[in-house]
């Protein structure tokens, strides 16, 4: 006789966030301030990538509060992303030519 196995869902796809020891350390070592480059690196890919899911399609077909939750997820990494890319060196002069200006 064949025991019982628990039925275990998957997660729906707007929910599921893969990671790995490695990539809990990272984020552990990040948040304690210990994180060295390769960590520093490593935790930050896992936001963009698998947590935000940055670069994964939002449609959910048939679900818009799924799609709306997959573009809320994304919205975390597009401005990551764009801080990532911005020239803080012409925002600080920017800043110092306000304050000059006023």
């Amino acid at each position: 006789m064949k025991s019982a196995q628990p039925v275990t869902k998957k997660a729906p796809p707007y929910f599921r966030c893969d990671w790995d020891v490695a990539d809990a350390s990272a984020l552990q070592a990040l948040a304690a301030g210990t994180a060295d480059a390769i960590q520093q690196k490593r935790a930050l890919d896992f936001v963009i990538k698998q947590a935000a899911a940055t670069y994964d399609q939002s449609f959910q077909p048939g679900m818009p509060d799924a799609t709306s939750f997959m573009e809320g997820r994304r919205f975390v990494g597009t401005k990551i992303v764009e801080l990532l890319q911005v020239s803080t060196r012409d925002l600080l002069l920017r800043e110092q030519r306000n304050k000059q200006g006023t």
